[in-house]
């Protein structure tokens, strides 16, 4: 059996990633309270073999710790779930409720809807803490969710380690989503070598370029070293979902070529190797 508990602040797109894994079959609830699970599953668990249940800000615990206890609980008795956290930053989540004009629910509560997206995140800190896979929904379409649900989750098999390494530009900044974050821009950029500049890393040009360059292979061979280390304690950790994340200046050229090789290497070894390149209109 499949179980998933989908969770993450009103308006990331809980309710669209919930939708995408019933139209692969799963038995999706929507809004019980965490201490009911125990229960639902009993009543379930022989009739829907993959189950997804969401969690938000109004039926969590009020004691942090007792969302933990109730997963630890679950665990023990062999019925544990993955956690997947979707969130995007503040700014979007105010233009998403004043585009579609629906209420926020901790608004209710005498909160302004500022406040309710800054409470909401408070509140939501257990769920997220415990969480196996994050996506961040700030610059994702709807379809790019169900998209990275289909292939991040439903397309994870076997419990074998889904790894993707992510490139992006620190202009636009950070991936909030990423386990580990890497720092590109002390390499040599070919954004400034005139003839380079319009490339990007997947293409030939900028390849042999920093493929000539020992600062760029002892860049690779060190986080390749480090990966290769600490992947494996994750995997004992029986952790799902790792996300890898490198970044230049502009996402374009060095972070692209170093997710391209790292991807390649670790293709060698786990049979679900993702990538994604951020800031490419066709990454």
């Amino acid at each position: 059996m499949k179980r998933i508990i989908v969770s993450g602040r009103s308006g990331s797109g809980k309710t669209v990633a919930l939708r995408a894994l019933e139209d692969q079959g799963y038995y999706c609830v929507d809004n019980i309270p965490i201490k009911l699970i125990p229960k639902l599953l009993r009543q379930t668990e022989n009739q829907y073999p993959e189950l997804a249940i969401g969690v938000d800000a109004r039926n969590i615990p009020k004691d942090a710790e007792e969302f933990g206890e109730i997963m630890q609980m679950l665990d023990e008795k062999g019925k544990q779930f993955q956690v997947v956290f979707i969130d995007a930053n503040e700014s979007t989540l105010l233009k998403r409720f004043s585009e579609t004009r629906r209420r926020h629910p901790l608004t209710a509560e005498g909160l302004s809807l500022t406040e309710a997206i800054s409470e909401e995140k408070l509140r939501l800190e257990p769920v997220a803490a415990y969480a196996q896979l994050v996506i961040d929904t700030t610059s994702k379409t709807p379809h790019e969710l169900c998209q990275t649900i289909i292939k991040r989750v439903i397309g994870e098999q076997n419990n074998q380690l889904s790894l993707q390494f992510k490139s992006f530009g620190f202009k636009k900044g950070a991936p909030t989503d990423a386990d580990f974050v890497f720092d590109a821009r002390c390499l040599p950029n070919p954004y400034w070598e005139i003839d380079l500049r319009p490339f990007n890393g997947k293409d030939k040009e900028i390849k042999e370029y920093l493929d000539e360059l020992p600062y760029v292979q002892e860049y690779f061979w060190q986080l390749r070293t480090f990966l290769n280390t600490w992947i494996p304690r994750f995997e004992e950790g029986n952790r799902n979902y790792l996300t890898v994340a490198i970044g230049c200046t502009g996402g374009q050229h060095r972070s692209v070529f170093m997710v391209e090789k790292l991807a390649e290497n670790f293709a060698q070894s786990y049979e679900d190797v993702q990538i994604r390149h951020r800031e490419l209109i066709k990454g």
